[in-house]
């Protein structure tokens, strides 16, 4: 009996750590983007669904990242860029470090905070893990990215790494979910979500269509499975007031999806002030994109940083607006989404209606972009700009989408 006991308290664990961590990322160079800019993506899986942004500036070097709304100081980012022009992300790598006996893990955020204060290229991090104490509490894949056109992955472990640069790569890109190739064969998890990951990049590379909006609007938010080749567009209905519940596992977005955000870097030669963070908070198909920028204020959107409790409002109104989509919260109800609600074939759905207000967000952006940078990084238009967004996005989710399933 208690050997049973040990063995089902195991794969209880064993299952919370395979839920908890996933994510979908990928690495673009700057030699395939339509505006030679490189491109770090991380769709990010995890068990804190609320999450914001923060902005530190520390010495020199000012960094904005993806952090947990109960970190309230920041100690571990999931995403973040600094103005050196450096950025950084990881996807857990289940396949490596399974022979060790480590206690001493998940520095992943810990790890890329230290990276974002101290690094400026991508030769600056490969130093820093060769200098970290061992073993460094990592089994991850970490993606980087500088304003000198480098680019790459770390497969690491609690003793090492194996680095993949991207500019080896006969496409220009590279793409991870949570095994590492340098792991152990067949294990890890993640394998249906890249597959799936694997033919839309493919595609959109034939197009020559890897940009900001494919990541966003097509990878983040991909409701085709990798291994079945179930489309759950084709799964709705017309009614949009019919409940009609589908399997929801291993897609790249999940229950589990806190964020999308990608980083967009800067080309050799261009200040590296002008990255762009484009954020999405909460579950990717509810949420809307916004882009964030280096300024001298420090200052962030509104509704992405934390409020009086910790949390992002943005991010809150987006989970809100997910529970419709997931209304069986008992048992493992959460496998499965109610997809009239999100996408149907009247057009109605959360993320179709949703898509017009993304629309207009990259259209101002654009806009924005090129007069913000043209007038020196002006901060009073920056302030403007994000009001404008803050209100024209709530406005929207209380006026279209909130309650209006």
């Amino acid at each position: 009996m208690l050997k049973k006991n040990i063995i089902i308290i195991s794969t209880i664990i064993l299952l919370s750590i395979i839920n908890v961590y996933p994510c979908t990322t990928a690495i673009i160079s700057g030699r395939i983007t339509p505006d030679g800019k490189p491109l770090l993506w991380k769709n990010r899986d995890t068990d804190e669904l609320e999450n914001k942004l923060m902005y530190f500036r520390i010495g020199n070097v000012d960094i904005i990242g993806l952090v947990n709304s109960k970190d309230t100081s920041g100690k571990e980012i999931w995403i973040g860029m600094n103005s050196f022009g450096f950025a950084i992300m990881n996807s857990v790598a289940s396949n490596l470090g399974l022979s060790d006996s480590v206690k001493d893990k998940d520095k992943e955020g810990i790890i890329m905070k230290l990276a974002l204060e101290q690094c400026q290229t991508v030769e600056d991090f490969e130093k820093l893990l060769n200098v970290l104490e061992k073993p460094m509490g990592l089994e991850t894949n970490f993606g980087v990215i500088d304003a000198y056109g480098n680019a790459a992955y770390f497969e690491t472990d609690h003793w090492g790494y194996r680095k993949f640069d991207v500019n080896d790569s006969p496409t220009g890109y590279l793409i991870r979910t949570n095994f590492a190739f340098s792991g152990i064969e067949d294990k890890g998890q993640g394998y249906e979500r890249y597959m799936i990951e694997e033919e839309i990049f493919e595609e959109a590379y034939k197009n020559r269509n890897l940009n900001v909006r494919f990541l966003l609007q097509d990878a983040a938010r991909c409701l085709k499975h990798g291994l079945t080749k179930v489309d759950l567009k084709n799964e709705c209905t017309e009614k949009a007031d019919e409940i009609k519940f589908v399997s929801f596992t291993d897609f790249i977005p999940r229950y589990s999806t806190s964020a999308s955000v990608v980083v967009q870097g800067v080309k050799e030669g261009e200040n590296p002030k002008e990255m762009i963070m484009w954020a999405i908070v909460g579950f990717p198909p509810c949420g809307v994109v916004y882009p964030v920028f280096f300024n001298d204020g420090k200052i962030l959107p509104t509704i992405l940083q934390g409020g009086e409790d910790g949390k992002s409002k943005l991010c809150s109104i987006v989970l809100e607006v997910k529970d419709e989509c997931f209304p069986i919260k008992r048992g493992r109800g959460t496998n499965y989404i109610n997809i009239n609600a999100l996408y149907n074939l009247s057009g109605t759905g959360i993320m179709q209606k949703l898509l017009a207000l993304e629309n207009e967000i990259f259209n101002i952006s654009n806009e924005f972009i090129y007069k913000y940078f043209s007038s020196n990084y002006d901060f009073n238009i920056l302030k403007e700009f994000y009001n404008l967004c803050d209100n024209k996005i709530i406005l929207y989710f209380n006026n279209n989408i909130k309650n209006k399933q």
